[in-house]
């Protein structure tokens, strides 16, 4: 690795308390977390009771505050998936964690499919979608063109072989298909303000780092074309009140609110928000 591209060192705050680099992909705009761990030995980093998407806990006031955003979140990405208008309104949802968006757009009549690596998470979300929910490597079973909407929420910057699981996207994905991707974006306030103790780089889980840029560069290789960039303003609180857990060593609410109303209010001038929403269609569509 060329030592000249080092952005930052920052260590793991949440699980291993190992340090690791962010170096920066000048081509792509982009940040990859070096060194990156060997795939068979990247599920010891989610081993924490602390990891809040493979659970339904609500132990503290980090957790409380996570699923009252989700709870309002899920409304917001159910009125998103139900604007594109697909017919047979099929879904798959990559990363789908304890499996609320799923039981949210199955009510609403969609037929879902999830993938899950974590088994707790994967039995959790399957007791709420009657078994939809499968192990990564179904990814690979699944039919080709045959889902109007995929979704990955805060999912992509975990995936190893990136590439390889665009092209995976782009072979699931109905011609007239959408693709809605969320990932938390290095370039806003709050990545700056708190650097090395941002928690959206939580290295080593996150293996890549993206800016409207990358992602853009990354799908533009497989002909997809970004249609739509949307804000994603409640990642900025919640990300700012773990980032201040981190950078001080106790939860400070009003500092980390605070921050995160600066980042958003910085936001409505330079469109780099905590975490943006890229809504992505087959560029022939």
């Amino acid at each position: 690795m060329n030592q000249e591209k080092l952005y930052l060192e920052l260590k793991d705050y949440s699980v291993s308390g190992e340090d690791f680099q962010l170096l920066y992909n000048e081509e792509l705009e982009m940040l990859e977390t070096f060194p990156q761990p060997k795939t068979e030995k990247l599920s010891e980093y989610y081993k924490s009771e602390d990891y809040i998407s493979h659970t339904d806990t609500k132990r503290n006031l980090l957790e409380k505050v996570y699923h009252i955003v989700r709870s309002i979140s899920l409304k917001k990405k159910l009125r998103l998936i139900n604007s594109f208008n697909s017919e047979s309104k099929t879904l798959l949802d990559i990363g789908c964690g304890t499996g609320d968006f799923l039981d949210t757009a199955q009510k609403d009549n969609w037929n879902v499919t999830g993938i899950e690596p974590n088994e707790n998470a994967r039995q959790i979300a399957n007791s709420k979608t009657i078994n939809a929910v499968f192990e990564i490597e179904h990814l690979e079973q699944l039919e080709e063109h045959s889902f109007d909407v995929i979704t990955l929420w805060h999912v992509l910057e975990h995936l190893p072989n990136l590439e390889m699981h665009i092209t995976l996207l782009k072979k699931l994905l109905k011609p007239n298909g959408t693709l809605i991707i969320a990932v938390p974006n290095y370039k806003s306030f709050d990545a700056e303000y708190y650097k090395q103790f941002w928690a959206a780089y939580d290295v080593p889980r996150h293996l890549w780092h993206f800016s409207k840029t990358s992602i853009e560069k990354l799908f533009r290789k497989e002909d997809f074309k970004l249609a739509d960039t949307l804000p994603m303003i409640f990642d900025a609180y919640y990300v700012s009140l773990l980032s201040e857990k981190y950078k001080s060593g106790f939860m400070n609410p009003i500092k980390g609110f605070w921050i995160g109303i600066r980042s958003n209010l910085k936001a409505k001038r330079s469109k780099e928000y905590s975490s943006h929403i890229y809504i992505l269609k087959h560029k022939n569509s």
